[in-house]
């Protein structure tokens, strides 16, 4: 299997997918549009590790190495030995378009280039990608470190042995792949994220706390964590972004962003990432 892994985008989700990789012995190029933002990133798995450190989960010595095997960057030329190369950046057709375009000038004829999007189009963005058979959906969660699923997208052009290395990608790191047909949403956020929205339109209306609804939520269907505080966890723009684009390719009202949403965002409030979302942190 690949022995380098190129990421682009270095934030929640970039991060998450960069330290997956390190914990799996890869070597990581992780990249932004600035190396203030790649060090940024950087940083942040350097967190992310010595708290593993401190809890026990891993040794000194192991946070060392995978930090040795991490470089951060700002030079696309960077991911020209890369094996396998990840886009996580902001959930925006066009922006995603750009950032496959430069990694497909520099990438090998043959390097797998999975996007990380939670719900736009693959075959729509594998027309930036030369060769689009090499080109997929590769949808982690949120936190990638800790959470075991990965969807598998594949698009018109996606070619058999693109998904057979991509699946062979996830079981090195130890996670679970399920294959989706390419649909809005796909499996998860689809099902998930109207629940959020829903959730979102009930505190707007007034109908119950935010701290009622996700209490009614976490003890009425068993769930891990209410609605709202897991829309804080994957970020408000983000939930939105997925609605948004869940509307637009339905047609149906069903899917409309709630109001309130917007009006977090003009606020700035998104969630954990910034501090303030449903909830402050």
């Amino acid at each position: 299997m690949v022995g380098k892994i190129g990421v682009v985008g270095a934030g929640t989700m970039g991060r998450g997918i960069a330290e997956s990789c390190l914990a799996a012995g890869f070597d990581v190029v992780l990249l932004d549009s600035t190396i203030e933002l790649a060090s940024k990133g950087y940083q942040g798995i350097e967190k992310s590790l010595d708290r593993g450190v401190q809890r026990g989960r891993i040794t000194a010595q192991a946070r060392d190495e995978m930090l040795a095997k991490l470089i951060y960057s700002d030079n696309y030329d960077d991911l020209k030995d890369a094996e396998v190369v990840l886009e996580a950046v902001y959930e925006d057709m066009e922006v995603k378009k750009d950032v496959l375009t430069r990694v497909s000038q520099v990438a090998g004829k043959d390097v797998l280039i999975g996007s990380n999007t939670s719900s736009l189009s693959i075959t729509g963005m594998s027309g930036s990608v030369d060769n689009p058979a090499r080109f997929m959906g590769i949808h982690f969660f949120n936190p990638v470190p800790v959470m075991k699923l990965v969807e598998l997208i594949k698009g018109s052009n996606t070619s058999k042995v693109a998904l057979d290395k991509a699946r062979e990608l996830c079981l090195r790191l130890g996670k679970t792949p399920v294959v989706v047909k390419e649909s809005p949403g796909f499996v998860v956020n689809r099902l998930l994220c109207p629940m959020l929205n829903e959730a979102a339109y009930l505190l707007m209306e007034g109908v119950a706390s935010a701290e009622d609804i996700d209490t009614a939520m976490k003890l009425g269907a068993n769930h891990p964590m209410g609605p709202l505080s897991l829309a804080d966890l994957i970020g408000i723009d983000v939930l939105y972004a997925i609605m948004d684009t869940l509307h637009k390719d339905f047609g149906d009202d069903k899917y409309k962003p709630c109001p309130l949403l917007k009006e977090m965002i003009d606020k700035g409030h998104l969630g954990r990432k910034t501090g303030q979302g449903f909830f402050k942190y």
